[in-house]
């Protein structure tokens, strides 16, 4: 399964991305608990705000059969809780996607 992480928005506007694949991880369980304990289908609805920053999380499964694909957009003061576990995990722990603007 792979987690991938984009924040746009900001002052330039500029996007970045990271990615980590959850089965190389050394604690996959905790990965995969914190993966299913999101509220995949209660985001949050809030307006983004000018030159705040935008992140997209999405769960990709290996195949189909590996599981669900999730994706949820948050505005940067939603990013709270378990959503900004999942974040920084994926920033420290995967590796820097180039996205462009």
């Amino acid at each position: 399964m792979r987690v991938e992480v984009t924040r746009s928005g900001g002052f330039a506007g500029i996007s970045r991305g990271w990615q980590a694949d959850v089965d190389e991880q050394p604690d996959k369980d905790d990965w995969l608990i914190l993966i299913d304990d999101l509220p995949w289908d209660d985001v949050p609805a809030q307006p983004s705000e000018p030159d705040r920053y935008t992140w997209i999380i999405r769960i990709a499964p290996q195949s189909p059969e590996a599981g669900t694909q999730h994706e949820a957009e948050l505005p940067e003061r939603a990013l709270t809780g378990g959503w900004r576990e999942l974040v920084d995990r994926v920033q420290e722990c995967g590796t820097p996607v180039h996205r462009g603007r």
